[in-house]
């Protein structure tokens, strides 16, 4: 299983970023290999459609999971139609993240928030 989370940085001592399509990087961990590869978010700093870049990034690498704050409503239409599980989850450092996902303790994210244009 791939899991992305958005983040401030490239190491499990950085923190969680709740801006899905304005994060600087996209951390994804295989559960199975163990590995962990680091995705420079490619429209961090764009005018618009940040999110619906870094959900095509993310499809691209065939992801299953993504935590993050939040999702906009273009970024949540297309990671449903990909059929990928996002949860919410608060800043904290990412090994805090990985561990809530593994007990169970995220919330899966329903609908998405609101658009930010």
């Amino acid at each position: 299983m791939k899991i992305v989370i958005s983040s401030d940085g490239k190491i499990n001592e950085n923190l969680l970023d709740k801006r899905f399509g304005r994060c600087e990087y996209f951390q994804i961990h295989d559960t199975e290999s163990g590995e962990v590869k680091i995705l420079e978010n490619k429209r961090q700093s764009s005018s618009g459609g940040a999110g619906i870049v870094a959900s095509n990034q993310l499809i691209e690498e065939k992801v299953d999971v993504i935590i993050t704050g939040n999702l906009g409503p273009n970024a949540f239409e297309l990671i449903e139609k990909a059929g990928i599980r996002a949860y919410k989850c608060g800043i904290m450092d990412i090994s805090s993240v990985l561990e809530k996902y593994n007990k169970g303790e995220l919330e899966e994210i329903k609908m998405s928030g609101p658009s930010l244009h």
